[in-house]
């Protein structure tokens, strides 16, 4: 690879809470070929790992990214799910959802980075959140290592939710500038691909081949209809199981609920002009404006 990928950042904190701990990237032994999603939270992760999948798989149907790509730094996968990783002998997708500056980056993998505006995130997160069972806070809460304050519940209101998340940047999961800004600062480098939610809702098989080319990776042309179709969100809602991570079992409702409606702008009917010009005003500050506008656009890189 070019030398440019040598100014990868190194490692400089570690960032841990009730969902996730940095420290299980410290030992993490890459490959030349691993691809690593990262996002934000509710930004299309599950989306692009489905599309990574299925461009490497060739767009088999049979495969599960609920089974061959976890989200490594999360606090509650069991050590048998790190050890299957570990023994996969095809190539490799794992997710995180950790700040660039958090991560072990090495220079053999490649970096696939999904962002969503953040108004967007928090419609999304809300449903994810306000989905989890009994039995999911005991598991994140409930853990002798849990660093921090518990996950608490969700506000019902979520114009109320929307404006603390705001406020307190993230809370209750973790900083969604400093994880945007941590990505874009990497967006030229050559081995980290920076897309967006919009971007795919607009031309989803003309990003997915960008993602094929940057992955280095050939569809026959025959191929890619099944491709597009198996990364549709109709075709993932109606096979949420293989989807939803832990099988949907944190949700009420399961993996259904996982699968929510994928769409933006709900935001809209909801926000008072003044909530969602917090927001933009918030973004050009923490983000600068072209990071902000690419945020909210998708346009711009």
């Amino acid at each position: 690879m070019p030398d440019a990928v040598l100014d990868l950042p190194r490692k400089t904190r570690e960032l841990m809470n009730h969902h996730m701990h940095s420290t299980y990237w410290n030992d993490f032994k890459f490959r030349d070929d691993d691809v690593i999603v990262g996002t934000y939270a509710k930004s299309g992760t599950t989306w692009t790992q489905q599309i990574v999948a299925q461009i490497i798989f060739q767009a088999d149907p049979d495969v599960s990214v609920a089974e061959i790509s976890p989200w490594w730094d999360m606090t509650i996968i069991p050590p048998e799910v790190r050890q299957m990783v570990e023994a996969q002998t095809h190539r490799r997708i794992i997710k995180t959802h950790l700040p660039a500056d958090a991560l072990v980056m090495s220079p053999k993998a490649k970096y696939v980075y999904v962002a969503r505006d953040g108004r967007d995130v928090v419609w999304s997160m809300y449903n994810h959140h306000t989905g989890f069972k009994d039995e999911t806070y005991e598991m994140f809460n409930g853990r002798d290592d849990l660093v921090g304050p518990p996950m608490p519940r969700p506000d019902p209101d979520i114009r109320s939710y929307y404006r603390t998340w705001l406020e307190k940047d993230g809370w209750p999961f973790w900083s969604f500038w400093e994880n945007t800004a941590s990505w874009w600062a990497l967006r030229d480098q050559p081995n980290v691909k920076l897309i967006h939610f919009a971007n795919l809702k607009a031309d989803l098989e003309g990003e997915m081949r960008k993602i094929a080319a940057f992955l280095g990776v050939e569809l026959a042309e025959n191929v890619w209809p099944k491709a597009v179709e198996h990364c549709t969100f109709d075709y993932m809602k109606a096979h949420a199981a293989q989807f939803a991570p832990l099988g949907g079992m944190p949700w009420e409702g399961g993996a259904d609920t996982f699968i929510n409606k994928g769409v933006n702008g709900r935001w809209r009917d909801v926000l008072s002009a003044g909530e969602s010009a917090a927001y933009e005003t918030m973004a050009v500050e923490k983000l600068g404006a072209d990071c902000a506008r690419w945020l909210a656009t998708g346009e711009g890189l």
